[in-house]
């Protein structure tokens, strides 16, 4: 008799057990406090946001709330979209790498009113884009939201020196800095824009670094060199093309920030604004060949990528220096079956980082490609076309950043 006691004690409670479970699956949306909605939705995909955003008044009435935007802001990451740049400077597509599509944004309106400015994005990072609407005004934008800011103009002085370089660090998507370095080799400074103060610091002067110990000398401008089979730097003397206007990344090591980008000469310049000094990494190309070479940032790291002609092939391979032996490292290199085609065909390469993914446009007079590399795979892949009008877009170049609806300029 006790154990048919037992037996229907046990019964009862998965009775309610079971109940209890129908009540909890049977829970809708609407049932969930604020604070609890905002917490589900803000884990949404910003693409996904912006259509539940459309569901009902209540749920639009979240996505307008500061305690929303708090919510967002606690989300460590977001896949990263990448807006596009075409030959006429039209910058409302993205491409969403969440959902591996193509979309139209609504153009900021302050962008709209200084479009007779030729705008350009010229640096990314975190949630934000900044403009350049030449000589030396700027424009940061959250491509998201629309929402710009103006930045004060650069003082006069500034503006005769030659621009080389444009770089953005935002920090939490609540403060950013940005870093424009000017002159040429071997003066060069820097100004810096603090959006925490509002205005751009006192020009700073760079010296530049003297390393007994290094192999290479970057003072020889006739000193070239190319990739050995092993993969090691060898020097050999001929001359590098010009470098790509404002290609520039920040990345900051043991409490130091660095900004790198490429000199006219083509060498890769490091800019220490902590120490005040800059240094030029060794040359890194093939010999008597047709390439192209951008510097990117991924996960605080710059790398470099080369697209070369050797061989009778055509090689695009990712770099990455090593400080303690001053000499570079291939990390990762496209497969020979879709690099083979770029041979012979002047292909220009325009990349950006982002996590650990490098987005590359490859662009000639007889096609263009857009390429995703996963640096911990090794996994290459095509991108599908955008299409406009049953026409295929050509993009010049991409640059990354998260969808955050709470980055603030």
């Amino acid at each position: 008799m006790e154990h048919n006691d037992n037996w229907a004690s046990r019964a009862s409670r998965k009775r309610k057990l079971e109940a209890q479970d129908k009540g909890m699956l049977s829970l809708s949306m609407d049932e969930l406090n604020e604070d609890l909605l905002e917490r589900v939705l803000s884990w949404l995909p910003t693409s996904a946001f912006f259509r539940a955003a459309s569901v009902c008044k209540r749920w639009k009435s979240v996505s307008d709330s500061a305690s929303f935007k708090l919510a967002c802001s606690e989300i460590p990451s977001r896949e990263p979209w990448f807006l596009m740049v075409d030959p006429h400077l039209n910058q409302s597509t993205i491409f969403d790498s969440a959902d591996r599509s193509w979309k139209k944004l609504n153009y900021p309106p302050l962008l709209k009113q200084s479009s007779n400015c030729d705008s350009i994005p010229v640096a990314a990072s975190g949630g934000l884009v900044c403009f350049h609407m030449g000589a030396c005004n700027f424009i940061v934008c959250n491509p998201v939201t629309g929402s710009c800011r103006e930045l004060p103009p650069v003082h006069a002085a500034q503006e005769t020196h030659s621009l080389l370089a444009v770089a953005m660090n935002a920090q939490n998507n609540q403060s950013y800095k940005l870093v424009l370095v000017s002159g040429e080799l071997p003066k060069l400074s820097c100004k810096v824009y603090n959006s925490s103060t509002g205005c751009w610091g006192e020009e700073i002067f760079l010296r530049r670094k003297v390393d007994e110990s290094q192999e290479f000398d970057s003072n020889d401008d006739n000193a070239v060199y190319f990739l050995s089979k092993a993969g090691n730097v060898v020097a050999t003397d001929m001359q590098r093309s010009p470098s790509k206007q404002y290609s520039s990344v920040i990345t900051v090591k043991d409490g130091e920030e660095i900004v790198y980008f490429l000199s006219s000469s083509g060498t890769i310049v490091s800019c220490n604004l902590t120490t005040k000094c800059f240094s030029e990494y060794p040359r890194l190309l093939p010999v008597f060949c047709e390439y192209s070479i951008d510097v990117v940032e991924c996960k605080g790291e710059m790398l470099v990528v080369v697209l070369s002609e050797f061989f009778e092939s055509a090689n695009l391979r990712i770099w990455r220096f090593d400080e303690s032996i001053r000499s570079w490292n291939q990390i990762v290199a496209m497969p020979p079956a879709m690099s083979h085609e770029f041979y012979g065909k002047k292909v220009d390469i325009n990349c950006v980082g982002a996590g650990d993914q490098i987005f590359i446009c490859l662009n000639s007079a007889e096609f263009f490609r857009y390429v995703v590399c996963d640096l911990r795979t090794n996994e290459w892949i095509e991108l599908p076309k955008c299409f406009k009008n049953g026409e295929a877009v050509e993009f010049m170049s991409a640059f990354s950043f998260e969808p955050r609806i709470e980055a603030s300029v």
